[in-house]
Order: C-alpha cells, then structure tokens, then sequence
C-alpha cells in the first residue's frame, strides 16, 4: 500500500544540541536504508519548513505505525498520514 506521509519536525527549545544532532544523523541513516529497501520510495522537503512529504510502500497500516514510530526523531514529530490509490486517469495506471 502506498501512504503519503507529512511530517512536521517539532524540536523542543531545551533539547540538548549535541543530542539533537547524533538523533539527526541516526534519522538520516535510518531514512536512507528505508529508502534502500523500498519502503521509503519518495522523500521531499518543504520548501521554509523543517518537515518533508514523502511517499511509503509498505504491507499495511500496522507497518507504516511501526516503521514511522522507530525513526529516531519520531517523538518530536506531527506526522500525517493519507493513504493513497491510483487514479484511473494516471499514465501509469494499467501497471
């Protein structure tokens, strides 16, 4: 299934910076395995804001929950989700 996921970055005021920046490069690894293996097929960035859309094929919902709650920024993320189905009138739809 595919989801397309926002998610806004929300980073306390008293987070500990150099804390901060180890849990961005652990997000970074994590993102680019998933996008590795398939699951994060789409990551863009929002143009002024520290958020991105990106676009997950994954099983289920169960496995989207699960793999968004173990990227390391999760807690201080808003996040959502819309599933998504093809459009009868997209180019790429008998496929």
């Amino acid at each position: 299934m595919l989801y397309c996921v926002r998610m806004d970055v929300r980073v306390p005021h008293d987070v500990d910076p150099h804390r901060f920046e180890a849990l961005k490069a652990e997000e970074k690894a994590r993102a680019q395995l998933l996008q590795r293996d398939g699951r994060w097929r789409h990551l863009w960035r929002v143009a002024g804001c520290y958020a991105n859309v990106s676009v997950f094929d994954v099983t289920d919902h169960d496995e989207l929950h699960t793999l968004l709650s173990t990227l390391p920024l999760f807690p201080y993320m808003e996040i959502v989700v819309t599933p998504l189905a093809r459009h009868p009138s997209a180019l790429d739809a008998a496929t």
